[in-house]
């Protein structure tokens, strides 16, 4: 299954990693549950999905204000990434994905633009063989404000040097994909596990 695309000449695609290119979002909910379940903090399944696209140490901030816990938001993030390390070896490609990735490469440039960590992203795609296939990588911790606001995806169509208007972005949330759209730029709608 090849997802399709919207019409038009496009110079550079931009791509969410986690539910993205990487199936990696039941993985990182049970590294997530793992991790808030030794703090006796609860993550709903569909808050979990609900929330794709923001941060870690948002997540947990926000869990911690809804719960009134006190989760040092440092170290539950380290210990999430790290029970997530512990199940790459499962990863895989998300489908219809690897083919638009392998057809960007060497012919438009492309990015990947995440809210997770630099670490986590550059693992998974390690891990899926798919690191080099991409010109650049825009996460956590490059920029202030994270989806739905626009600017992880414009800092990453600056450094591409090509216009938002000229970029497709690939996403699984209503957050990238509103993001996307404000800042002006054509997007595809990657279908959720449970739609797959």
């Amino acid at each position: 299954m090849i997802i399709p695309l919207p019409p038009g000449e496009f110079r550079a695609y931009l791509f969410d990693c986690d539910g993205t290119v990487a199936d990696s979002m039941p993985l990182h909910y049970r590294a997530w549950k793992q991790a808030l379940d030794e703090w006796h903090c609860t993550f709903p399944e569909d808050l979990f999905y609900a929330w794709g696209g923001r941060t870690v140490a948002d997540i947990i901030a926000s869990l911690n204000e809804e719960q009134g816990l006190a989760m040092p938001v440092d170290a539950v993030a380290r210990r999430k990434e790290d029970l997530y390390g512990e199940l790459l070896p499962q990863l895989k490609a998300v489908p219809g994905i690897r083919a638009h990735v392998e057809y960007a490469h060497g012919r438009l440039p492309s990015a990947v633009v995440s809210g997770s960590t630099r670490e986590s992203v550059t693992a998974s795609l390690t891990t899926l063989g798919l690191l080099d296939s991409f010109d650049l990588l825009v996460c956590a911790g490059d920029y202030a404000r994270a989806k739905p606001d626009p600017e992880a995806f414009l800092l990453a169509a600056e450094r591409l040097g090509v216009d938002p208007r000229d970029c497709l972005v690939f996403e699984d949330t209503d957050l990238g994909i509103q993001a996307a759209t404000a800042a002006g730029m054509a997007s595809v709608r990657v279908p959720s596990p449970q739609e797959r």
